[in-house]
């Protein structure tokens, strides 16, 4: 092989891991399913929500939360993610609200 071809390969090969690395980030998601239960005992599960953002939950909040996927995430009590009473959920971890405390009404990955 000449050294011009290898040259070219080893430079494609380069540009081809930065192109991957650099594009890693987009569309990535939780993998795996969080669940929980309504206020109004109604069951819902979102499966590999985005690692980015704010993440609403049921408008009625959510009294019971089970976190299946393969991040951590954190539980709020306002629909913004925002607020000092937050609840850190790890991954294959559930939680309930305590009775007489507000629902959680959004969340966010940790990440």
């Amino acid at each position: 092989m000449s050294v011009r071809r290898r040259f070219t390969t080893a430079s494609g090969a380069v540009l081809l891991t930065l192109a991957v690395a650099g594009c890693s980030g987009l569309g990535r998601t939780t993998v795996g399913p969080i669940a929980y239960v309504t206020e109004r005992d109604v069951a819902v599960s979102v499966t590999s929500p985005s690692v980015n953002g704010c993440h609403r939950l049921a408008p009625s909040g959510a009294t019971k939360v089970a976190n299946e996927s393969l991040t951590d995430i954190v539980l709020y009590q306002t629909r913004n993610c925002e607020g000092k009473e937050s609840t850190y959920l790890p991954i294959n971890t559930s939680e309930a609200i305590v009775p007489g405390h507000l629902p959680w009404r959004s969340y966010s990955v940790v990440h």
